[in-house]
C-alpha cells in the first residue's frame, strides 16, 4: 500500500509540462506598480518609493506609483469609489508589484493594510494578483527591523503572489535621503538596487507562465466536480 495513493484523484494529477514552464517571452515592458503606506507630508516610504520607482525605469520597466491619499477605510464606501476603481485597475494592470510601509508600532501602517484589503482576492473567477511577482519593503526611524516586511510576505502569500526572496529594510531612514528627497549612496542603498534587480527578473521569468505556475490539482478536481453537478444537473 506504500506506493498506492487511495485519497488521489489521479486524473487530476498531471505531469509537469517543460514546455509551458519556458513559454516565448513577452516583448513588452515589465509593468509594476508601487504602493507605500503613509501620507505624512514629509514620508520616508514614498521618498523609497520613487526611489525604487527611478531604479525599475532604469531597468526598463512601465510603473505606476499609487497615491494612497484619499482612499477610503476597507467598507466605508463601496466598490465603485474612484480611488478603489484606480487601485484596483492598476493592481489588474500590473505584472508585479512592490509593497513599501512604515513600520508603526511593531507593524506595518493601516493606509498599507487598506490598500492591500481593497484589492480583492477575486473578481469573478478571476484572482487579479495570483501569479504576480511582489516585493516588500520598509522603513522605520529607529533600529533596523523586518516586522513590515514579514507581515506583507504573508498577506503576498495569502494573495497569491510570487514574492521575490531578497526584501529592502532602511532603518532611521531620516539619515538616509538628502534634502532633495533622493537616497544617499549606503548598504540600504544597496539593498535597495538588489531588490529592483531581483524583482525585475522574476517577473520576466515566470509573467508569461504564471497562469501554468498557479494551476492547482485541487482547484481541478473542484471545477470538474462543479461540471459533472452542473451536467448531472441537465440530464434530470
Amino acid at each position: 500500500m506504500a506506493d498506492t495513493f487511495p485519497a488521489l484523484h489521479d486524473y487530476h494529477l498531471v505531469p509537469t509540462d517543460l514546455e509551458a514552464l519556458r513559454p516565448a517571452f513577452s516583448k513588452h515592458k515589465p509593468r509594476i506598480l508601487i504602493l507605500y503606506g503613509s501620507l505624512r507630508e514629509v514620508s520616508y516610504s514614498r521618498l523609497l518609493a520613487h526611489e525604487v520607482r527611478r531604479l525599475l525605469e532604469r531597468l526598463d520597466c512601465d510603473v505606476r506609483v499609487f497615491d494612497p491619499k484619499g482612499l477610503p477605510l476597507p467598507d466605508e464606501a463601496p466598490v465603485s469609489h474612484p480611488k478603489v476603481q484606480e487601485l484596483r485597475e492598476l493592481s489588474q494592470w500590473s505584472e508585479g508589484q512592490v509593497w513599501v510601509s512604515p513600520e508603526r508600532h511593531g507593524a506595518m501602517t493601516g493606509i498599507m493594510k487598506s490598500q492591500i484589503d481593497w484589492i480583492p482576492l477575486s473578481v469573478g473567477s478571476v484572482r487579479p494578483t495570483q501569479g504576480k511577482t511582489l516585493a516588500v519593503m520598509e522603513v522605520s526611524g529607529g533600529s533596523q527591523s523586518f516586522n513590515a516586511v514579514n507581515q506583507m510576505r504573508v498577506l503576498g502569500r495569502w494573495m497569491r503572489m510570487i514574492t521575490v526572496p531578497n526584501q529592502s529594510s532602511v532603518a532611521k531612514a531620516f539619515q538616509e535621503f538628502d534634502a532633495e528627497g533622493r537616497m544617499k549612496p549606503s548598504s540600504y542603498y544597496d539593498r535597495v538596487v538588489d531588490v529592483c534587480e531581483e524583482l525585475v527578473k522574476f517577473t520576466l521569468l515566470t509573467r508569461d507562465a504564471s497562469s501554468y505556475l498557479t494551476d492547482r490539482y485541487s482547484e481541478r478536481k473542484e471545477e470538474a466536480s462543479k461540471l459533472e453537478q452542473r451536467v448531472n444537473l441537465k440530464s434530470i
